[in-house]
C-alpha cells in the first residue's frame, strides 16, 4: 500500500469516482473537505479537538451531537470545561475515579498491548506524566525543568524544537510508571484543593512555545482534556484486544 507523508500535494484537489476503501489518514489536515454523495459506511474519524470545529453531515453539524454521548457515556467529562475552582475540582475527581476503574481492570498482559500504531496503557499513563509536567509543573508552577525522563513525548515534538533526549530511551517498568503517575495526580489534587478564582484567571506562557497565552484556569482545562480523551482511547483499544 502507498504511503503519503509530508505532502501538500492533494490540497484543493478534487477526486470523482476514486476509491480510498481501507485508506488510513493519520496526524493530517482534512479540514475544510467537502464530500458529496460519497459512500461512508463504516467510517471512522477520531478527533481530539473535535469540539473546538464543526463536522456537518447531510446538514447537520453533529459536534454538539457527540459531545452529548460521550458526557454521557464518561460521567463528569462535561466539567473538563468548568470554569470555577470548585468545577475543577468535581471534575479532576471524576475522570481519576474513571482511571481507577480502567487501570486496576486492565490484565497485566495487556497493560503493554497496543492496536496497530496507537499507544498501550502503559504508554499512555507516560503521556499523561508528560502532559502533568508540561500544564501543571511547567506552565502553571513555572519550574525550570518539570518534566519527569519516563514521560511520552507526542509525534512531531522534535519537529518543534523540544529537546527530547531528557526522556529515558528504554521503557520503564510498569510499576515505576503507575508510582510517577500517582505522584503527579496527587500534585494537581494538591494545587486544586487550594486553587483560588484569582489565580486561574493569571496569565501563564504556552509550555510548548506557542503564541497562546493561557491562564492558569486554561492549563487546568488542557489536562482534563487529555485525561478524558486518552481514557476514552485506552478504553476503545482495549475493548479490541479483550
Amino acid at each position: 500500500m502507498t504511503t503519503y507523508s509530508g505532502t501538500k500535494q492533494f490540497e484543493g484537489a478534487t477526486f470523482v469516482r476514486a476509491s480510498f476503501k481501507g485508506a488510513t489518514v493519520r496526524f493530517s489536515d482534512v479540514s475544510g473537505v467537502t464530500m458529496r454523495s460519497v459512500d461512508v459506511n463504516g467510517l471512522d474519524i477520531d478527533s481530539h479537538d473535535l469540539f473546538f470545529g464543526s463536522l456537518v453531515v447531510n446538514g447537520v453539524d453533529v459536534v454538539p451531537l457527540v459531545e452529548a454521548e460521550l458526557n454521557r457515556q464518561f460521567p463528569g467529562r462535561e466539567l473538563q470545561k468548568a470554569r470555577t475552582p470548585e468545577g475543577l475540582r468535581e471534575g479532576w475527581v471524576a475522570v481519576q475515579a474513571a482511571w481507577q476503574s480502567t487501570v486496576e481492570g486492565t490484565p497485566p498482559g495487556l497493560v503493554d498491548a497496543h492496536v496497530e500504531d496507537e499507544w498501550s496503557m502503559a504508554q499512555t499513563l507516560r503521556h499523561l506524566v508528560l502532559a502533568t509536567d508540561a500544564w501543571l509543573r511547567g506552565a502553571v508552577l513555572r519550574m525550570p525543568q518539570p518534566f519527569h525522563e519516563i514521560g511520552q513525548v507526542f509525534t512531531g515534538a522534535d519537529e518543534m524544537g523540544f529537546d527530547t533526549s531528557i526522556f529515558r530511551a528504554d521503557p520503564p517498568a510498569y510499576d515505576e510508571i503507575l508510582a510517577v503517575r500517582t505522584e503527579r495526580q496527587q500534585q494537581l489534587t494538591d494545587f486544586l484543593s487550594t486553587v483560588t478564582a484569582d489565580l486561574l484567571a493569571e496569565e501563564r506562557e504556552d509550555p510548548w512555545g506557542g503564541d497562546w497565552r493561557p491562564s492558569v484556569g486554561d492549563c487546568v482545562r488542557v489536562i482534563l482534556e487529555e485525561e478524558w480523551a486518552h481514557l476514552r482511547y485506552v478504553r476503545r483499544d482495549l475493548a479490541r484486544l479483550r
